[in-house]
């Protein structure tokens, strides 16, 4: 099935120095998701921002907040994520290691439930999951560090996932090194959300909306 075209840009690469206003501006700059990296210096190499930034945060947009959980234990941080505020959850397949509960779980405290491959994970483990699925995230670099090149390997991945899925409403979701030179054979691949930080932010406030829309078009 044909999906809209979701942009979410990744706060990431905003300045954290005003962080709240980032958020707003990419929101007014027509942001359709704001991603959120959660990093525990653990499952990645990084250390990024918790639940009460996110809480705080939430006031600053009415967009869907879009939680990527790069961390060790996914499933006793749920809650506190989901309360701060976040609209949807992506845990990652290598961490969750009862994979069909924690997606459960997610739908559950109300929010949408999504899981993440890392570039190097097979896609086969999500055929047994797909009902409980909102959201696949294919990862184009390796999870840790902003400002990435795109691993291109992972167009065929993203395909494979998109004919996996068939007509099941599940968005398919790609993260790392997404590019207005990139974004056009990685929609025809069949993603339909896509996550930019770097590509998203360049430039400060007056250039989001050209940078949005070069991703949305490209």
């Amino acid at each position: 099935m044909s999906q809209e075209i979701r942009i979410a840009p990744s706060i990431l690469s905003a300045d954290f120095s005003k962080l709240g206003e980032e958020i707003a501006a990419i929101d007014k700059a027509g942001a359709d998701w704001i991603h959120l990296d959660v990093m525990d210096g653990h499952f990645v190499p990084n250390l990024t921002f918790g639940p009460p930034i996110i809480k705080a945060l939430r006031k600053t947009s009415t967009k869907f907040f879009d939680a990527h959980l790069m961390v060790s234990n996914p499933d006793v941080l749920l809650d506190d994520y989901i309360a701060a505020g976040c609209d949807g959850v992506t845990v990652h397949i290598e961490a969750a290691t009862h994979l069909d509960r924690t997606l459960s779980a997610i739908r559950e405290k109300g929010a949408k439930a999504g899981v993440s491959l890392n570039p190097h994970t097979s896609i086969e483990g999500l055929s047994y999951v797909l009902d409980k699925l909102d959201l696949i995230l294919v990862m184009s670099v390796n999870p840790g560090f902003g400002g990435q090149s795109f691993i291109p390997a992972q167009l065929d991945k993203i395909a494979a996932i998109k004919q996996m899925i068939g007509d099941r409403d599940i968005d398919i979701q790609v993260d790392g090194g997404v590019t207005a030179d990139n974004v056009g054979a990685v929609k025809a691949a069949g993603a339909n959300v896509l996550v930019a930080g770097s590509a998203a932010f360049k430039g400060g406030p007056s250039c989001y909306q050209a940078n949005i829309t070069a991703l949305r078009e490209g």
